[in-house]
């Protein structure tokens, strides 16, 4: 009875997770040349800058409590089950990758049935480049639950990355059809559709834009892509109806990872890497935009260490 009551607790405490974490920030104006060129020929005099998020100290008392759970309750393997998934979901929030994949694996074994752990697994093998194992997880998920929205979107980001754009665009196009209005769903499909056919990837997102409403902010980012603004004009408008510290900065999370792949369309290899670093320096772990910039970084340096490698030499036979 007594472990049912701890379980009652933490159920509380779970739920209050969200709270938001302080952070500051610093605004001011930039000033550029031409977006066509690269970081160096972009004069910035201040970006907007914000103090990473803390870790949330309920997020750390809640890891805490369900490892005591996890030890000293007697509970059926279900429930075991559910507890090693919720731990996962914590660890997974203050960027303890390793041990969420341990506790979402142990959460399987004891509950194949558990879809959204087979959707985080998903998530993490792609952030480790291990694409095969992605898949694996993601379809488990879809059979599981085929009207899952977010294994549609994680398995096509997972196929994005392994360089398999045309399958990424479909499991993009049935997460866009979900909710047309959204502009991250929006994104996602051009930036796969850029990789299969730049020229047709701009005409659909001018299309798909309309269906978007102007005072969202992230329409901002469609405007850049479409080249209605410029990088300057969308730099400054980071901080436009920001109501919170922690607003601004997974605002800015988001904000520098698609300046990051809106450089990399521009060949400003070197201004990307610098905006994927910027949002990882967010610490805004649970956000997509923060997940794959790291990814990003990883090909890109990857990408750089493969094109200084010396082409092997052909051997020439010796005459004899």
């Amino acid at each position: 009875m007594h472990s049912f009551i701890k379980i009652s607790l933490l159920s509380c405490l779970l739920s209050s997770l969200l709270i938001a974490q302080g952070c500051t920030a610093i605004s001011s104006s930039l000033h550029s040349s031409n977006d066509t060129n690269d970081t160096s020929t972009i004069l910035i005099d201040n970006l907007v800058i914000a103090e990473p998020l803390a870790v949330n100290f309920k997020s750390e008392i809640a890891i805490a409590r369900l490892t005591e759970v996890l030890n000293l309750a007697q509970i059926s393997d279900e429930q075991k089950a559910q507890l090693f998934y919720d731990r996962g979901v914590l660890y997974d929030s203050v960027g303890l990758r390793a041990l969420a994949r341990f506790d979402f694996s142990h959460a399987l074994k004891l509950n194949p049935t558990l879809i959204d752990a087979y959707n985080f697994l998903g998530i993490h093998f792609t952030q480790l480049q291990e694409f095969s194992q992605a898949y694996e997880n993601f379809d488990s998920a879809l059979e599981l639950s085929p009207e899952h929205e977010y294994a549609y979107l994680n398995r096509g980001i997972a196929l994005y990355y392994g360089s398999r754009p045309e399958l990424a665009a479909i499991d993009f196009q049935a997460f866009h059809e979900k909710q047309q209005d959204d502009p991250y769903r929006v994104l996602w499909l051009y930036l796969t559709e850029f990789n299969i056919d730049a020229t047709m990837a701009q005409s659909s997102l001018k299309q798909r834009a309309e269906l978007v409403d102007d005072r969202v902010w992230a329409k901002q980012v469609i405007n850049l892509y479409l080249g209605n603004i410029s990088q300057v004009e969308f730099l400054k408008s980071l901080t436009m109806n920001v109501h919170s510290n922690k607003e601004l900065t997974e605002r800015l999370c988001e904000a520098y990872f698609y300046l990051g792949k809106y450089n990399q369309t521009l060949g400003n290899n070197a201004s990307a890497a610098n905006y994927f670093k910027l949002a990882l320096s967010t610490n805004v772990y649970e956000f997509v935009e923060h997940r794959y910039s790291k990814l990003e970084l990883d090909l890109m340096r990857t990408e750089q260490a493969e094109a200084l490698e010396p082409e092997p030499e052909l051997e020439v036979e010796q005459e004899q």
